[in-house]
């Protein structure tokens, strides 16, 4: 015979069956992505996303956390170049490096995530000419294991890393379009 708690304890059981058995059903993959206009030809936004010691100048990520270890690597800038951070607990510790880059149309990123959970996705940049602007897109997709699918039902991730997105490409919108002397330089 079984009393209360083995009723409960057997129903929390087919709870947590049902709720991994409905994740393991929704898609392995995820993406994000978040676009905006600049008035700046790509050759004047281009070095800003290719040296990450410069992506660091407008990333939203840097206000989260400015004391974090930062530690770069590799060429100054382009395929190769890697950067290494360790922060507080919304920024986590990882590295991003750029993988490769299409003078001035796109700049392809690995980001390795090492804390609060590790995860290895894609980034890409992607600047196309329109007009005398320049649409700007940033993406990001990756894999998602089971205990991701289970996460994902009650994390928004596109939201999650919209918000980010939108900062950041904001950010980068006005550090181009207030930087005539940058514009000159590319």
């Amino acid at each position: 015979m079984l009393d209360t708690i083995g009723y409960i304890a057997i129903g929390l059981l087919v709870a947590v069956a049902l709720l991994v058995a409905y994740a393991s059903t929704r898609p392995d993959q995820f993406q994000a992505s978040r676009r905006v206009a600049i008035a700046a030809p790509p050759e004047a936004i281009f070095p800003l996303i290719n040296d990450l010691r410069a992506f660091t100048t407008w990333s939203p990520f840097e206000k989260k956390d400015p004391n974090m270890t930062r530690t770069f690597s590799g060429p100054s800038e382009g395929p190769g170049q890697r950067y290494d951070w360790k922060g507080n607990s919304q920024i986590g510790e990882g590295w991003l490096e750029i993988l490769s880059a299409t003078r001035p149309s796109q700049v392809d990123f690995g980001l390795n995530m090492v804390k609060p959970m590790t995860a290895s996705h894609r980034v890409t940049f992607t600047l196309v000419p329109d007009g005398e602007n320049t649409i700007v897109t940033w993406a990001i997709a990756g894999r998602v294991p089971l205990l991701a699918k289970v996460l994902h039902l009650f994390i928004d991730v596109d939201r999650m890393c919209g918000q980010d997105f939108e900062a950041g490409l904001a950010s980068l919108k006005a550090a181009t379009e207030r930087a005539p002397a940058m514009s000159a330089k590319a």
